[in-house]
């Protein structure tokens, strides 16, 4: 059988397509992301997406050039702060904004993307995330922060905890 003859009997047929969905395929990776953190505390990833095409990631981390929490110890830790209160203290990053100076620092565009994140972004971050253009945010685990979530529903954007909406815009 010659090729023009097998492409005229060939029958495809749709099975389905029996990948993961790129939720989480994109969540997968931000949890591999996440392992390049040095946090003591929450170890977090985030991957900026748009067209299924990842434009940027990011990690909760120190500024570039500045010692890491395993070097240098975790300010937090040393001056007794809870989770979720005074995050301005504390030498990192968190991975969002990571994410966002990455894709600033080479001139991507998040405008209308998607980011997906393996902890759902505190208050600082959505804040970032909403004047980045970012009109999606997936995320695997709860964060304390209601703000977020307000900032988010009076913004339209749309939030989903992985398995299922928590809202939609609109």
């Amino acid at each position: 059988m010659n090729l023009d003859s097998y492409l005229k009997n060939l029958k495809i047929t749709k099975s389905g397509d029996k990948r993961e969905s790129w939720d989480s395929y994109f969540l997968k990776i931000a949890e591999i992301i996440a392992t390049r953190s040095t946090c003591f505390h929450r170890k977090v990833g985030a991957v900026i997406v748009k067209d299924k095409r990842i434009l940027a990631t990011g990690y909760n981390q120190p500024p570039s050039g500045f010692p890491h929490c395993d070097d240098i110890g975790c300010i937090r830790d040393d001056l007794n702060i809870k989770s979720g209160e005074n995050q301005e203290v504390c030498y990192a990053l968190h991975a969002e904004q990571n994410a966002l100076m990455q894709a600033a620092k080479f001139g991507i565009s998040t405008d209308d993307a998607t980011i997906y994140v393996t902890h759902k972004p505190c208050s600082v971050c959505a804040r970032l995330i909403i004047n980045a253009g970012i009109k999606r945010v997936v995320y695997l685990n709860d964060y304390p922060d209601s703000l977020t979530d307000f900032l988010f529903k009076t913004s339209k954007i749309s939030v989903e905890k992985h398995g299922g909406v928590i809202h939609e815009k609109g």
